[in-house]
């Protein structure tokens, strides 16, 4: 799983992988490179692994598959080839078969770009609600009673928005201010010392940073989602197995 040390953007570098494969899915002369592809989709790992409980399933799921690809582009060079392999062996829906594992991570990057979507129009600190709907319009509708039922309780051990922005390293060292709506800040801004300002200024800044790289990978991977679905629908395999 890529990490988020000390010093780096997760949030950032996931933005900017999407950017490059947005560029490749955007362009009609060539296909998609599954090594480029699975090295992007390798750093969404971390960002599962900062949800908790509720997405373990889906992030040891997302692991395996996105690992599978990695050791796919050793031999096999673009996902068009990669799923014209497995309809000649007439392999596509079979469990392990790389083109099973590309839908499945194409739904992880889905529901990675829900998640931001919701994060980006729901109020509070709270990411149970943008989870839930993430969870609901993307996972649900292919998992088992018990698998629902997991996920349903280890929404109430989510981390906060600001506990998740932590994760990725885009809380910088002002934590304390963490917590502090629009209209606290706002209030803040014109009753408090400039010294104190600087301050405030910086979890403000932080939190537009996160919204610009959350809104950077929305753009940058709707386009790259798009193409696999196509990839499926264009030789009426469907995405819905």
């Amino acid at each position: 799983m890529e990490g988020g040390g000390v010093g780096e953007k997760p949030l950032r570098r996931i933005a900017e992988a999407f950017e490059g494969l947005a560029e490749a899915a955007n362009c009609k002369t060539a296909s998609m490179e599954v090594a480029p592809f699975s090295r992007a989709c390798s750093h969404v790992s971390f960002l599962f692994g900062c949800l908790g409980i509720a997405f373990k399933f889906a992030e040891m799921d997302y692991v395996a598959k996105v690992e599978d690809l990695s050791k796919a582009s050793d031999s096999i060079s673009t996902l068009h080839s990669l799923l014209e392999l497995d309809i000649q062996q007439d392999s596509v829906r079979q469990a392990g078969s790389h083109s099973r594992n590309l839908l499945r991570v194409k739904r992880g990057l889905d529901m990675v770009k829900i998640l931001f979507e919701q994060i980006l129009v729901t109020d509070g600190n709270s990411l149970r609600d943008p989870a839930s709907k993430a969870y609901a319009k993307v996972f649900a509708p292919h998992h088992g009673w018990a698998i629902r039922k997991a996920v349903a309780a280890g929404m109430y051990a989510l981390p906060t928005k600001a506990q998740l922005l932590k994760k990725l390293n885009e809380d910088g060292e002002f934590s304390k201010f963490q917590c502090l709506n629009s209209f606290t800040t706002a209030f803040l801004h014109n009753i408090i010392s400039n010294s104190s300002n600087y301050m405030v200024n910086c979890f403000v800044i932080t939190e537009a940073s996160a919204k610009i790289q959350m809104e950077s990978y929305i753009r940058a991977s709707t386009p790259v989602i798009v193409y696999i679905e196509e990839l499926f629908n264009s030789r009426q395999l469907g995405i819905d197995w």
